[in-house]
């Protein structure tokens, strides 16, 4: 007798969400953002689903030690408007990193979620930090060792 082969969907009430830490420290900004996007998606799940939040919570630590290559440490500008006319502003990758560099990451990995609904809410589980500390310390967790 043959075993029927199909397709599992997942529905939003079967999913089981983990907890996951990424040290950012001596990493490249485009690498951590597009394998932390895949871990916040559930691309990593046999399970994955694209219609559904099945992706885990990911947390990255040390923000503040990545690093980026060439000549874009320079030349990278981040463009932000307010609505207003002539409220145009540009921030160089250098004044993001001492002012914010939690925000470096979150824009990374924003930009590599979905344009809709379903990245929107996505995006609420990234967790960012500068340090090594994060308050995060009751959900216990798991280290996760990012290809280079």
């Amino acid at each position: 007798m043959q075993t029927q082969k199909f397709t599992k969907s997942l529905r939003k009430e079967d999913v089981v969400k983990d907890w996951l830490i990424v040290d950012a420290a001596e990493q490249t900004v485009g690498r951590l953002a597009s394998q932390v996007a895949a871990l916040i998606r559930g691309k990593h799940k046999p399970w994955f689903t694209p219609h559904v939040d099945c992706g885990d919570f990911v947390i990255v630590i040390n923000a503040d030690k990545i690093k980026m290559t060439g000549k874009r440490v320079e030349q990278k500008e981040y463009f932000s408007h307010s609505g207003y006319p002539g409220s145009a502003k540009f921030t160089t990758f250098k004044d993001m990193m001492q002012k914010k560099p939690e925000r470096v990451i979150e824009l990374a990995v924003k930009g590599m979620l979905p344009k809709n609904r379903l990245g929107r809410s996505m995006h609420t589980n990234l967790k960012i930090y500068s340090g090594n500390e994060h308050p995060h310390a009751a959900q216990q967790p798991k280290q996760f060792k990012l290809d280079n």
